[in-house]
């Protein structure tokens, strides 16, 4: 009786042992393979990071090699000027001047926001894990105590997040703020932007902005759907083909400030325009964030926070993925539009257009 009892203990214990291994092993699974984007789909990147992009091939960066992030990403202080000098001679070629200038319009200023305590601007680029700076200044702005203390519902919500935008002020106080202010944008490939920023109000839309998908999807299958008698919902072929097209823009009208998301930086911060102290890279967050903050002079009043590994690596696979089926004349038209955004950053033309 006694040995039956200590057999069926010792069973009993094993199916507990064999139970919790499969639980962990269930639990590291799901770790390992959890997409970036959906991770970061209803935050809108809460927290960020940058990883070493292996998947870039030698030169793709107009930056000199010996400065190229290796292992941890440890970006020079020199790569930040020579980003600002890049930018500044891309400025000055006459054969990109349309796709590089613009004026500084309301609309762009709307997308300036200001600490005048601190006397930063910082410029949103949406898709590029803007929720964390803007979480950021309204900390400096002294809204709210902490980072962690700001309720998600809050961070957008400009009546309430004590983040004044630069349009707000006189024409007098705008140029002087320009002219003195510390003022950085974040930028990433372009291409890998309009993929997040497809998935996160077509596919996702974590935040429950219907007018995406009920009023701006249907507008855009209506004038670029091909095959008429298709039902489903916006393909991203749809999505490249209205964003390719050069007489996209009265469509824009139709869709106002929503376009926000997938227009070109050079409309939303006029970089040829304005004379930016730091343009940080996605790609490089990790090193890019706390520098920003040192040279704003501001990294002992509030931190950013943690970086979870693989976040922000530039993943070539997901982006030929998605090009994937989709015509060489829509991809290049698309291009087209965006090649501003790729030079003046040092963004590569994706490899499926040199074929």
């Amino acid at each position: 009786m006694s040995d039956n009892m200590h057999h069926q203990w010792l069973l009993l214990a094993a199916c507990f042992w064999v139970i919790f291994m499969f639980m962990v092993a269930s639990k590291f699974i799901t770790l390992t393979f959890k997409d970036p984007d959906a991770y970061s789909a209803k935050q809108e990147f809460l927290f960020l990071t940058a990883v070493p992009d292996t998947g870039r091939s030698p030169g793709e960066t107009h930056l000199p090699e010996e400065l190229k992030p290796t292992g941890r990403m440890l970006v020079e202080p020199l790569v930040y000027t020579q980003r600002l000098e890049l930018m500044r001679n891309v400025c000055r070629e006459d054969t990109l001047r349309n796709l590089s200038h613009t004026a500084i319009s309301k609309f762009v200023l709307d997308r300036i926001f200001v600490c005048d305590k601190h006397k930063i601007l910082f410029c949103q680029t949406p898709k590029v894990g803007n929720t964390q700076w803007k979480k950021v200044l309204i900390v400096l702005n002294g809204a709210f105590p902490s980072i962690e203390e700001i309720p998600e519902n809050v961070v957008h919500d400009h009546e309430k997040n004590g983040l004044p935008r630069l349009s707000s002020f006189s024409e007098a106080e705008i140029q002087k703020r320009l002219k003195t202010y510390f003022k950085f944008f974040i930028v990433r490939d372009p291409f890998e932007r309009l993929i997040s920023a497809f998935k996160d109000k077509f596919v996702h839309n974590p935040r429950f902005e219907p007018w995406y998908r009920h009023e701006i999807a249907p507008g855009i299958i209506r004038k670029y759907r091909r095959n008429r008698t298709e039902t489903r919902g916006i393909q991203f072929e749809d999505f490249v083909r209205y964003l390719g097209d050069p007489n996209h823009r009265w469509l824009d009208l139709q869709f106002g400030d929503h376009i926000i998301h997938w227009v070109t930086y050079v409309e939303l911060c006029a970089p040829c325009e304005i004379t930016y102290s730091i343009v940080g890279h996605h790609e490089t967050l990790e090193d890019d964030a706390p520098y920003i903050l040192r040279e704003a002079g501001i990294d002992h009043l509030v931190s950013y926070p943690t970086i979870p590994l693989g976040i922000t690596a530039y993943n070539r696979t997901k982006v030929e993925h998605y090009f994937l089926g989709i015509s060489k004349r829509d991809i290049r038209r698309l291009y087209a539009r965006f090649e501003g955004d790729f030079k003046l950053f040092g963004y590569q033309k994706p490899e499926f257009l040199l074929n």
